[in-house]
């Protein structure tokens, strides 16, 4: 099953700047004294360049190495463009052009192998620490060592002593309850007891527990 091929504008523009300044960049190399195959190298010196530094900062944009050479390739690519452009004198290039030009291979060798060889910027992951199991051990002892001790137990509050409540004073108050139930009706209240009585609670709590007033 055959494929049809359909043009992209983009594809066909970048195959015509290609072209053209594969053209430029030979013309130049040959006016510079470059003859014969030396010529056809140079545009593809400087073109190779510049896609290994534009390779090498989609990896690693902050790579300073990679900025330097992608602008050099440029500069190169550029320059030739615009030179021969009618500004420069095929016919009478300048001598530092030619030294330029002659020593564009080293310069493009050494730019090569630098980005070829840079290293990834990969980022480490420092290796998890290991736990030393008796020092942790030690650590647990040290800590249960520094924690306070349990307070020790209260013995149980020993059960309050009884009142004795003397007799007299027993059927004195019983004589009281008995002439307020008479007159009122009513059994009389601890606290009233107790009021008329004026003794100390324990005494008083007592006398009401046996006489059985609330």
């Amino acid at each position: 099953m055959s494929r049809s091929i359909r043009p992209d504008a983009v594809l066909v523009q970048a195959v015509i700047a290609g072209a053209l300044s594969f053209a430029h960049l030979h013309d130049l190399a040959s006016a510079a004294g470059q003859s014969g195959w030396k010529a056809w190298a140079y545009p593809i010196s400087v073109d190779l360049l510049l896609v290994a530094a534009w390779r090498r900062l989609r990896t690693a944009r902050k790579d300073r190495s990679a900025w330097t050479w992608f602008v050099i390739a440029l500069f190169a690519s550029l320059g030739a463009n615009i030179a021969t452009a009618g500004l420069l004198d095929l016919t009478h290039v300048p001598a530092w052009l030619c030294i330029l030009v002659a020593g564009w291979p080293a310069l493009a060798f050494l730019g090569g192998t630098l980005l070829v060889h840079a290293p990834n910027e990969t980022p480490t992951v420092a290796p998890a620490q290991a736990v030393d199991e008796p020092a942790a051990a030690e650590v647990d002892l040290r800590r249960d060592e520094r924690a306070p001790a349990a307070a020790p137990e209260l013995p149980a509050a020993a059960p309050a002593p009884a009142v004795t409540v003397p007799v007299a004073l027993l059927d004195h108050a019983r004589k009281i309850a008995d002439s307020h139930r008479a007159a009122t009706g009513s059994p009389m209240a601890a606290d009233a007891l107790s009021a008329r009585l004026g003794l100390p609670g324990p005494m008083s709590a007592a006398i009401a527990t046996q006489l059985q007033l609330t």
